[in-house]
């Protein structure tokens, strides 16, 4: 009889960021963290690789991103709540693809709603077509990570194509109740 032990591939994805978020539990969002995560665990890394596949497949599976913020193209998840085993982060997937929007924002990017991040939070950038690129605080991401500082806030956006961003967030903290950014 074999001992091989049957999981989801959701599973399989919290099983491999629990150590990374073990890595960062004590680090602040910012610019530093943000170049250190781009350094360490860039778009060459195998966590990196690693992470994009397994929530890659998520998407494609219909687990991740499946409810429809503004139609097909804006979708979110949350993969996992805050606890004790996840480090008090939070899990969410969020797809955003800018093909065909009607949005006429400048170089024909996607925007969803605007939003504050009181413990700032960490985002794996994965970009589903070539040049597909989600906007940071440090400028377009066409993969690696973005890691917006306590306090910031932000349309999500990206430019390009489709995306998938999976967020980290410090105790779950995301609010929805902010006055846009001025652009």
């Amino acid at each position: 009889m074999s001992q091989t032990r049957f999981t989801s591939s959701k599973d399989e994805l919290v099983a491999c960021f629990i150590p990374f978020l073990q890595e960062i539990k004590d680090m602040t969002a910012g610019t530093e963290v943000e170049q250190w995560l781009n350094t360490k665990y860039g778009i060459a890394s195998e966590l990196y690789k690693d992470l994009s596949r397994r929530i890659s497949l998520g998407v494609k599976e219909g687990w991740a991103a499946d409810a429809e913020i503004a139609g097909p193209r804006y979708r979110r998840s949350q993969l996992i709540v805050p606890c004790a085993e996840t480090f008090f982060f939070s899990a969410t997937a969020v797809l955003m693809d800018s093909t065909d929007n009607a949005q006429n924002n400048p170089e024909g990017s996607f925007r969803g709603g605007p939003h504050s991040h009181p413990y700032g939070e960490f985002n794996l950038v994965v970009p589903l077509n070539e040049g597909a690129a989600l906007a940071g605080p440090n400028g377009w991401y066409s993969g690696g990570w973005t890691a917006p500082a306590p306090g910031s806030h932000h349309f999500p956006e990206v430019k390009g194509g489709a995306v998938i961003s999976l967020t980290f967030l410090p105790a779950g903290r995301i609010a929805f109740d902010v006055k846009p950014p001025q652009n």
